[in-house]
């Protein structure tokens, strides 16, 4: 087995979403919840996708393993208003890391996260944000990331 990493193309883009929505879904049980139904997932993210693909405020790195993908990874790319701690005011929004489960514990992960965030960073982003799954805060702690205690969210 050989792991070749590649950026995330419209020919890989269904299997992509399938990912996302298994990943999603995992979070979702392993928290005890259930997911809600009728929400139309696919449709909601090939739109996202496909849009911001194209304007350049996302970027994907993929694990191929021959063919088949076995991780993902994603980066969006936003802007706010400057402050102290990031002056640009440009920030990565870190999402869709994923690894299929028979590749877990191999470095795949380590490896899709450091690519991205080296996207954010020739971005010009002063920083990156993650909200991390309970198996996620290990790697995203072992790279570097810091709890910002003073991240909170209200749902519409």
């Amino acid at each position: 087995m050989e792991i070749v990493y590649k950026k995330l193309t419209e020919k890989e883009l269904d299997t992509f979403i399938n990912m996302r929505i298994t990943q999603l879904t995992e979070e979702y049980t392993s928290e005890g919840r259930t997911v809600p139904e009728g929400v139309d997932l696919k449709s909601a993210l090939e739109g996202f996708y496909h849009k911001h693909m194209a304007d350049g405020s996302f970027v994907s790195w993929l694990a191929m393993d021959g063919e088949k993908i076995v991780g993902t990874s994603g980066m969006s790319f936003v802007e706010r208003p400057p402050y102290f701690t990031c002056p640009t005011g440009k920030l990565g929004l870190l999402s869709s890391m994923y690894t299929d489960p028979e590749y877990r514990r191999m470095g795949i992960a380590k490896e899709l996260l450091h690519r991205v965030v080296e996207e954010a960073r020739a971005n010009g982003c002063g920083a990156v944000h993650i909200t991390a799954s309970d198996m996620g805060v290990k790697l995203y702690t072992a790279y570097g990331f810091k709890h910002n205690g003073n991240f909170m969210q209200y749902n519409l």
